[in-house]
C-alpha cells in the first residue's frame, strides 16, 4: 500500500466543548489545542492529519469509509460512542488501517458503563487516562506500526 501520509484524527460527541466541559475530569485544553497536539506529533513523524469531530455518529462512520485510500492511519476518540456503537465497530474492522482508541479520562475508573468500549476490539492500540497527551502517543504508537 503506497503511503498518503495523513492520519485521521476523529473525535466524537461532546469533544467539541473541550476546555469547558467537566475540566475535572478532562482539563482545561480545548478542541483546538489537542488539533495542534496531533499536528505537531503528525509532523515530527513526516505526517500531517486531518481531524473531524462530529456529534453524529453517521458523519464519524462515513469518515471512517472514507479513509481507506485517502489516510494511512486512524485515531479516535468516540466519547460515549465508544459504549453504545456497534457500527462504528464494524466500520473500523471494514477498513484496513492502523487504528488507535483514545480516551482522556481513565474510563475504567469512572462509572460501570463506560468500562466497555465496543472500538477496543478492533483498535491496534487503546490509550486511556494520558489526558489530551494521548493523542500524542496516539500518533506516535501509529506511526510505529505503519509500513516505513
Amino acid at each position: 500500500m503506497t503511503s498518503t501520509g495523513v492520519i485521521l484524527v476523529l473525535n466524537g460527541p461532546n469533544l467539541n466543548l473541550l476546555g469547558s466541559r467537566e475540566p475535572a475530569i478532562y482539563g482545561t485544553s480545548t478542541l483546538a489545542d489537542v488539533e495542534a497536539l496531533c499536528a505537531r506529533a503528525a509532523a515530527d513523524a513526516g505526517f500531517t492529519v486531518r481531524c473531524v469531530q462530529s456529534n453524529h455518529e453517521g458523519v464519524l462512520l462515513d469518515e471512517i469509509h472514507a479513509a481507506q485510500g485517502t489516510a494511512d492511519g486512524i485515531v479516535i476518540n468516540a466519547g460515549a460512542f465508544s459504549h453504545t456503537s456497534i457500527a462504528l465497530h464494524d466500520a473500523l474492522a471494514s477498513v484496513s488501517l492502523a487504528t488507535v482508541e483514545v480516551h482522556i479520562s481513565n474510563v475504567h475508573a469512572r462509572e460501570e458503563f463506560r468500562h466497555h468500549s465496543y472500538l477496543s476490539a478492533v483498535a491496534d492500540t487503546v490509550i486511556v487516562g494520558a489526558g489530551i497527551n494521548g493523542y500524542r502517543l496516539a500518533i506516535e504508537q501509529l506511526v510505529s506500526v505503519l509500513p516505513h
